[in-house]
């Protein structure tokens, strides 16, 4: 192995490792990760270190596979029940919304910059666009009222289809007419969803038949699939990205093989894909360069804030029934991160005039309102009091499928303030096809009958027929969050609620 790629290598796993450790600082002191990984690539960066790193090309590319990464974790993360209800929202929220945050923060930036009414639209559609890393992020740390949460996370979900597809046709050689940009967002939305709902059944429908050799592949092949849509999608000339969040929406809320460990494996590429990604933006961009764009970077990114997030909220949440209140917080938690700063690579590619000033505007504009936002986004919600300070945690169930038996192990995880505790197993009522097997408690085993009680911290062993495995994971979910006496429907529906 040549010394430069070795040097690469260590240079790699040391950020690797700071990074990992910078989550624990950021959870402690409340800091957003993102500043933490952006400050550590400048500081490798020709101003720091002295690594000289330019390549705007290479840097969407792998900007653009980190969102798929991304996307595809929220997806499968994502209950279906608790977000399903808000998706009307926040789809409206994903296109009316950023239509009216476009055009007012286009405004200011003509206002403010000088620039061209095409460039200040240009520069209206990157800095429009919710972050999914960072709204996923934030808030499954922060357990808030109601809907709230998922209709966050529904628009973090949706709103970068629209705003990549605009800022790539903006940057196009030629143009196109509003009618023809139009035309073209719809059939890219309408195409990219119906791949990416089909790609999901497809793929959930292989592996929940597909019996790996490996406990490992599943994670793998559930990553695969998900990318599939993605390529698919982009191949037919639609919105891969909108492709990969309804797909991994459909496969985190189906039966999946050992589900828990695919979502633990999403998760943690996840944060690779993120850490490598704001690392690469802090290695790209140039600081001697950026004093010059505070200015018009605080007063676009002001008007982003406080007039036209706001009023997309109002004009899109009003028809929905969504107090005062929450529309504050709504307006509040529209957090920026990689997205504006991957979508400002776009026009340099392109080779866009003036593409340099507005890449140097929207990076000091993500960090100084991630700062903003991110820090103060805790407090807001509770001085509004749209925190729900007792929210039962979720019990984690992992399966793995006994083929031969025609039936599944379903290994459930006690939440220390799970209702389960003190529930005798007689009154869990498990349904016809399903048995507690085995307790694991402290570290002991033993084998429980109708009287043993269960406990906060227990593992739970449940041998089930596949036929009973949906209607059993809703019958302790219902206990785990209501108690012995939780109702529930018998009839089976993929996912739980």
């Amino acid at each position: 192995m040549s010394s430069g790629v070795n040097n690469a290598l260590l240079l790699g796993t040391v950020v690797l490792l700071i990074s990992v450790l910078a989550v624990r600082v950021s959870s402690r002191f409340g800091l957003p990760t993102l500043l933490i990984y952006l400050a550590l690539g400048m500081a490798i960066g020709e101003s720091g270190l002295g690594v000289h790193f330019d390549d705007a090309r290479l840097t969407r590319t792998i900007g653009m596979l980190a969102l798929v990464l991304i996307l595809a974790e929220g997806g499968l993360t994502t209950r279906w029940s608790k977000v399903r209800r808000a998706i009307p929202l926040g789809a409206v929220l994903a296109t009316v919304g950023v239509a009216v945050s476009v055009a007012v923060t286009a405004v200011a930036a003509v206002a403010i910059m000088g620039v061209s009414a095409s460039d200040g639209v240009l520069l209206g559609a990157i800095v429009s666009s919710t972050d999914a890393a960072a709204v996923f992020a934030t808030l499954r740390r922060l357990p808030l009222r109601g809907r709230l949460s998922a209709i966050l996370e529904a628009e973090s979900g949706f709103n970068d289809a629209p705003t990549v597809i605009l800022v790539l046709l903006l940057t196009a050689e030629g143009g196109h007419s509003a009618g023809h940009t139009a035309v073209t967002m719809l059939y890219e939305v309408v195409v990219g969803a119906a791949i990416g709902l089909a790609a999901g059944v497809v793929a959930a429908f292989v592996l929940r038949r597909s019996a790996l050799p490996v406990a490992g592949l599943y994670p793998l092949a559930t990553i695969a699939f998900i990318v599939l849509a993605f390529a698919a999608g982009t191949a037919a000339h639609a919105s891969g990205f909108l492709a990969v969040y309804l797909a991994g929406l459909v496969l985190g809320n189906a039966t999946l093989p050992h589900r828990h460990a695919t979502l633990g494996f999403a998760e943690g590429l996840a944060w690779l894909a993120q850490i490598g990604l704001f690392v690469l933006l802090g290695l790209l961009v140039s600081p001697p360069r950026l004093p010059g764009a505070i200015l018009p970077a605080l007063g676009v990114g002001a008007v982003l804030l406080i007039v036209a997030r706001p009023l997309s909220v109002l004009l899109s949440a009003s028809w929905f029934r969504i107090s005062v209140r929450a529309q504050a917080l709504l307006s509040w938690a529209g957090l920026r991160g990689a997205v504006p700063i991957v979508l400002a690579t776009i026009p340099i590619t392109a080779g866009h005039r003036g593409a340099d000033r507005l890449f140097n505007v929207v990076f000091v504009l993500v960090v100084v309102f991630t700062l903003v936002q991110g820090t103060s986004l805790p407090w807001v919600a509770r001085r509004l009091r749209m925190v729900e300070e007792s929210a039962p945690q979720e019990i984690s169930v992992e399966s793995a499928p006994l083929e031969e038996l025609g039936a599944d192990l379903l290994h459930v995880q006690v939440a220390a303030d799970s209702r389960l505790h003190g529930v005798y197993v007689d009154e869990l009522r498990l349904p016809t096809g399903a048995s507690l097997s085995l307790v694991v408690r402290a570290g002991v085993s033993f084998v429980p009958d109708g009287n043993s009680r269960i406990d906060r911290g227990d593992m739970l062993l449940l041998v089930v027929t596949a036929a009973a495995r949906e209607t059993t994971e809703r019958r302790l979910r219902a206990v785990s969050r209501a108690g012995r006496l939780a109702r529930w429907r018998a009839r089976p529906e993929a996912g739980g609620d």
